[in-house]
């Protein structure tokens, strides 16, 4: 056997992952349902080897993703892990993302197509990954949200980028900026998933749709996924290495460690608090303005 080709999936350890194949379908289970299915180093690396696995597998037709459980999907970056790696060291956090990077661009470019099944609710980075795979299944009482500018993070690693090419200007504007749920019914309006389903009916349309995938060409499906990945591609990489420096930067700035900690420890953030502090500071510099005006015409 080729080098090149995938192995058994009994033959990985995996502790934050479940991996299955059977009948052309290789599903990827996040498998954290205590902490929402959130995304820590181990289970990105972890991830990124099976999605090189499913990648180089020719008996793989059809990846599919999605979380352990029935509350969520995937809340995107374990900010417990951030707060305890990144705000002593937060140029570590280059490091974590370069991670996170890779690994969405396996997903991305993995040559198959690939279904996110949205169990349970979908946040930041989560929705980052599952507008990461082609095609997207709902169950009827999940909602997508993004909570970075509300909790302390930019979601620039594909919501900036993409949000607007799918939903369009306005609504990304809404989503990102307003942190408001959007239930499955308007993601499906919006373009944001393809399909709706009772939660009983979320496997059988899941299925459904695999099948009809591994009835297509598979070189003729990649290069079409290639084609069709242009507009996301070219706004990636204009965008993701910026943006990996700039969150670095800024992972030890104070609004930011103060989103990280409150969303760590269960509390509100005092945005007045935040904003009262930038005001005071401007009109310190006022202050001392007019000080030194008032010395000049003396």
């Amino acid at each position: 056997m080729s080098k090149y080709s995938g192995i058994s999936h009994k033959n990985f350890r995996l502790k934050n992952l479940l991996y299955e194949k059977k009948s052309w379908v290789a599903t990827i289970t996040i498998n954290r349902p205590e902490v929402h299915n959130c995304l820590n180093l181990e289970t990105l690396q972890e991830l990124g080897g099976v999605l090189q696995d499913a990648a180089w597998d020719d008996s793989i037709a059809v990846v599919v993703i999605t979380g352990a459980g029935n509350k969520a999907f995937c809340t995107g970056a374990d900010i417990k892990e951030w707060k305890q790696d990144f705000l002593k060291r937060p140029q570590d956090f280059y490091k974590w993302m370069g991670v996170f990077i890779e690994t969405y661009d396996r997903l991305r470019n993995i040559g198959k197509p690939t279904i996110a099944r949205l169990n349970g609710i979908v946040v930041g980075g989560g929705n980052e990954l599952q507008m990461s795979c082609d095609l997207a299944i709902v169950a009827d009482d999940v909602y997508i949200r993004h909570v970075g500018v509300e909790r302390g993070s930019v979601p620039a690693a594909g919501a900036t980028q993409w949000l607007p090419l799918i939903v369009g200007e306005r609504r990304a504007r809404e989503i990102i900026m307003l942190c408001e749920p959007i239930t499955a019914r308007k993601a499906l309006e919006w373009g944001l998933v393809n399909e709706v389903v009772p939660r009983r009916d979320l496997d059988a349309a899941v299925e459904r749709m695999t099948k009809k995938l591994v009835r297509k060409l598979p070189e003729v499906t990649r290069y079409a996924k290639q084609q069709l990945n242009f507009w996301r591609d070219f706004s990636w990489a204009m965008t993701i290495g910026h943006v990996r420096d700039w969150l670095t930067v800024h992972t030890g700035a104070p609004e930011i460690v103060e989103g990280i900690k409150a969303f760590a420890e269960k509390r509100p953030i005092d945005y007045e608090k935040v904003r009262r502090q930038y005001a005071g500071n401007k009109f310190k510099v006022q202050s001392l303005k007019s000080k030194v005006k008032s010395k000049k015409r003396r």
